[in-house]
C-alpha cells in the first residue's frame, strides 16, 4: 500500500540535503580509492619504507 496523501515535490525538497551528503561522501570515497590505487601502483607509497626489506629493524637487547 503506499500513502494517501503523497507530495513528490515536498519530498524532494526534504530528502535534497541527505542526498547531497551521500553524493558528496561518494565523492570523496572515490578520491581516497584513486589515491589508494596511485600509491599502490608508483610504489612510492608513505608506508613502503616500513614494509620493505631494508627496512632498519628494532630488536630488544636480551641482556636487559
Amino acid at each position: 500500500m503506499s500513502a494517501p496523501n503523497t507530495n513528490i515535490e515536498r519530498q524532494k525538497r526534504r530528502h535534497r540535503p541527505a542526498l547531497w551528503g551521500m553524493a558528496i561522501v561518494a565523492v570523496f570515497a572515490a578520491l581516497v580509492f584513486l589515491f589508494n590505487v596511485a600509491f599502490s601502483v608508483d610504489g612510492d607509497g608513505p608506508l613502503d619504507a616500513f614494509f620493505a626489506d631494508d627496512a632498519p629493524v628494532l630488536e630488544s637487547d636480551p641482556e636487559n
